[in-house]
């Protein structure tokens, strides 16, 4: 995707899709549910986006 320093973690749940965004020290700095796969997907992109950017700043 990107060469930002994150992680993240897609993990189908009962209710649907959990993610999460960890930092290079292994911190979550984002996380959330959405109800499909591509959603999720979706949410973890630009989730890794926002905090690039405001890494940047």
């Amino acid at each position: 995707m990107t060469d930002f320093p994150f992680a993240y973690s897609l993990a189908h749940a009962e209710s649907g899709w959990t993610w999460r965004i960890f930092d290079e020290e292994g911190e979550t700095v984002a996380q959330g549910l959405d109800l499909s796969q591509s959603a999720a997907q979706a949410a973890v992109e630009s989730a890794i986006r926002m905090a690039a950017s405001e890494a940047r700043a």
